[in-house]
């Protein structure tokens, strides 16, 4: 097939490589604008960009679809198109273009899990299983028939080791869902909108930690927010990045600081058990151990702010 990809992030790039690796021909990317970055506001490119450019296939960065974009697709006259976290709602008209349609390759388990953060709500709502789902694009968000999907269990890993994961299960199964809807055997699902849950864009203050939760929720938090934005508190108007934990026992009020020490490390209480602190990162400071961080420095309060 003559393919157009439109996508963004590392997570999308990995389906590119897929498709670029493959007896497809990707005819053009299209991806968001360069975005300043760094201290120096550089414009740096996307991940999809970079790949695209390495291979010497065209890229358009439009800052919205528009009528001209419309046009350019028409032009181009793709077999399907691609989307995989391109961060951009797509037009009835340019939609209608692909002989095949635009195929879409999310990361969740339709219909739960719309919106642009679908494998950091899993883990921090303690899913047992995420997975893939490749889907054809319609004008609502993530709402198209389902074509196929794979699953994989969640166990302790982070957001960003799990979308390492279905970036790459994303990548195989959007080559068979191509394959499939070329031979004509693909199947066709409309999604059940009874189980639908939408959930919404992760900001800074989704990974501040409520020590009034139960501590494995604490801990899901922890693991579905790394590496951004990050899970935190505040304990002594200093805030601390907490990038690792474990559920312990522990019978305390909530923020309430159990252990401080070197040789202990960092426990502190939550609304039911609480949380022992494997690694941290103070303001301004350096991911590090927690008991190599209180070797050389000292937690004066009692509690954290709840």
């Amino acid at each position: 097939m003559r393919i157009v990809f439109m996508g963004t992030p590392a997570f999308g790039a990995v389906s590119l490589q897929k498709l670029i690796d493959s007896r497809h021909e990707v005819i053009a990317v299209f991806t968001q604008p360069d975005k300043p970055s760094g201290r120096g506001n550089k414009l740096v490119m996307s991940p999809v960009k970079e790949l695209a450019c390495r291979y010497g296939i065209p890229v358009y960065q439009p800052e919205k679809i528009s009528r001209e974009c419309v046009e350019l697709l028409s032009k181009l006259n793709p077999d399907a198109c691609v989307t995989a976290a391109f961060g951009q709602f797509l037009s009835e008209a340019l939609l209608a273009i692909p002989k095949y349609g635009t195929i879409n390759v999310h990361a969740s388990l339709l219909p739960k899990h719309r919106g642009s953060a679908p494998i950091n709500w899993a883990i921090i709502n303690g899913d047992e299983k995420t997975g893939i789902t490749t889907m054809f694009t319609v004008r609502k968000m993530d709402a198209g028939d389902i074509l196929l999907k794979k699953e994989r269990q969640i166990g302790n890993e982070t957001a960003g080791e799990m979308t390492d994961l279905l970036a790459a299960d994303g990548a195989e199964l959007l080559l068979e869902t191509l394959e499939r809807i070329e031979n004509g055997d693909c199947p066709r699902t409309p999604q059940n909108e009874e189980e639908m849950t939408y959930e919404p864009m992760m900001t800074k203050e989704t990974g501040r930690i409520d020590w009034t939760a139960p501590a494995d929720r604490v801990k899901r938090l922890i693991q579905g927010t790394s590496p951004w934005p990050g899970a935190y508190t505040v304990i002594g108007g200093q805030m601390l990045k907490i990038w690792k934990a474990e559920v312990c026992e522990g019978n305390a009020g909530p923020g309430t600081i159990i252990e401080k020490s070197a040789k202990q490390g960092l426990t502190i209480a939550c609304g039911e058990n609480a949380v022992h602190v494997i690694e941290l990162q103070v303001q301004g400071g350096k991911r590090m151990d927690a008991k190599s961080y209180l070797l050389g420095h000292q937690i004066i309060e009692d509690r954290a702010e709840v």
